[in-house]
């Protein structure tokens, strides 16, 4: 076979690829159907949606392309927390002093908290997405049947329709978040809040409304009222590193302080995190850092906005020296380590290379049966030649 021969056998086979998708794709949206009407969801309602919608190829691998999973933590913290969006955030919050107040009372959250994850989500309103959410979502659901949220999101746009949001705005992400504060179709259904109850809540044009929307969202996901969900932290030399998880009370008697030296708070529960090992930086994450898991699940997600809303609000932050990662671990090494803590019982988690409190749990519990001086639940290589030791 020739060279041309076999590219025009290539793009035959692509075309005949993609019309099968194409086909397949098609009577995909259709087996929504029945989970529309068992939402209320009228039939005219979902032919004006289904009809004539197109798989988005540009969404192939979307999902696990995600920046906050991906790149290191100081790199992504230091472009979603930069000092140019904390600036941007102070000049909103002064902006909107008068509702956050309001806000900020009513539902518990500081006002620098709500304003900051504004900033994450779409960058105070400058970046929403305009692609159509229907489309998105639809194609999500046909790409990744393992993940039933995707069809789940699809229904409940239409029910958003059938309220009567105009299709015209329910545009938004590559993932299917509309609005200021990305909520996908079913956290706006359980989240938004019109501020001052003026009607229904509008997250595509109005600034208080999307604040309480986020407000409304961080209470309802167990926020903390007076509690920090990130604390920096000094360890004492002696420190025996016996738990990363304890209370805080737990960890002021082993000797850890904030990094001025102050005190800790006198309840709740935190974890102790080593972002490029031990002993520095460290910080201790709070209830709260895990509330805000429930806007984004990703660990640095909940870590940059942290330190967004403490640089909006003022406060010294990221002060302890941050040693840059010689050689960052691959994804096939974290993978490999989760294969390895999971051949030793210690981690039954999803093998996808993404450290969480679970992961570095595990790898502490690792180290502690090693013997390990430092036993900071830190994934690096010295932790794959622990899991290669019989």
């Amino acid at each position: 076979m020739n060279r041309r021969e076999f590219f025009s056998l290539a793009a035959f086979v692509a075309a005949s690829v993609s019309a099968r998708a194409a086909g397949d794709f098609a009577g995909f949206v259709e087996g929504l159907r029945p989970r529309a009407q068992a939402a209320g969801v009228p039939g005219a309602l979902f032919d004006s949606v289904a009809s004539g919608l197109t798989l988005d190829p540009s969404l192939t691998g979307k999902r696990a392309a995600q920046g906050e999973f991906v790149r290191p933590l100081k790199s992504y913290v230091d472009e979603a927390a930069s000092s140019a969006r904390a600036a941007k955030g102070r000049a909103m919050a002064e902006k909107y002093a008068g509702p956050l107040r309001e806000i900020s009372a009513h539902y518990g959250a500081p006002a620098a908290m709500i304003v900051a994850l504004w900033g994450m989500e779409s960058d105070f309103g400058a970046a929403r997405g305009d692609r159509d959410i229907f489309r998105s979502l639809a194609t999500l659901a046909f790409l990744n049947p393992d993940n039933p949220v995707y069809a789940q999101e699809f229904v409940a746009g239409l029910v958003l329709l059938q309220r009567g949001i105009p299709r015209e705005k329910l545009r938004g992400s590559w993932a299917g978040a509309m609005g200021d504060p990305q909520f996908m179709p079913s956290a706006y259904l359980k989240y938004a809040r019109s501020f001052g109850a003026r009607g229904t809540p509008d997250i595509w044009t109005s600034a208080p409304d999307s604040l309480a929307s986020i407000g409304n969202f961080l209470k309802e996901s167990g926020w903390k009222p007076g509690l920090a969900p990130l604390i920096e932290a000094r360890i004492p030399e002696n420190f025996a590193y016996a738990a990363l998880r304890d209370d805080f009370s737990g960890f002021a008697h082993a000797g850890v302080t904030s990094l001025d030296g102050g005190g800790l708070p006198s309840s709740g529960e935190a974890m102790l995190f080593f972002p490029v090992g031990a002993p520095s930086p460290a910080f201790l994450l709070g209830e709260n850092f895990f509330v805000l898991k429930a806007y984004n699940f990703s660990d640095s997600y909940a870590f940059a906005a942290s330190v967004l809303a403490d640089r909006i609000a003022g406060r010294p932050v990221l002060r302890a020296p941050w040693p840059k990662e010689s050689q960052p671990l691959t994804l096939a090494e974290r993978e490999a380590i989760q294969r390895g803590l999971t051949a030793r019982g210690l981690y039954d988690g999803k093998i996808d290379g993404r450290f969480g409190p679970v992961t570095r749990l595990a790898i502490h519990a690792l180290q502690k049966q090693a013997g390990a001086a430092k036993a900071d639940g830190y994934p690096s290589r010295a932790v794959l030649e622990l899991l290669a030791k019989k």
